[in-house]
């Protein structure tokens, strides 16, 4: 892969550049407010729970979570195939 590639695929997740290294080594507080408003900007406090759906969020995590779905599926395939290979005799 190319690095202009690359470097355009992590746009964005690395944040902009505004700790210069000449900006932390000049010893003045204000120089730094950039730096700060950026930061007082971030969300505080754990992540939010994420509620996703389809058919393993609903069945298999949470606090109702329950297999009885699959063994359903599995017994309704077999009862299928079962069926269908009777009926062909």
């Amino acid at each position: 892969m190319h690095a202009s590639l690359i470097r355009r695929q992590l746009g964005g997740i690395v944040p902009p550049k505004i700790a210069t290294p000449s900006l932390l080594t000049s010893g003045s507080g204000s120089s730094l407010t950039p730096l700060v408003n950026f930061y007082s900007k971030l969300p505080k406090g754990p992540a939010s729970a994420v509620s996703g759906g389809g058919i393993k969020a609903r069945y298999f995590n949470g606090k109702n979570a329950s297999a009885a779905p699959l063994v359903w599926t599995i017994l309704g395939l077999f009862t299928f195939g079962y069926t269908i290979d009777y009926q062909s005799e």
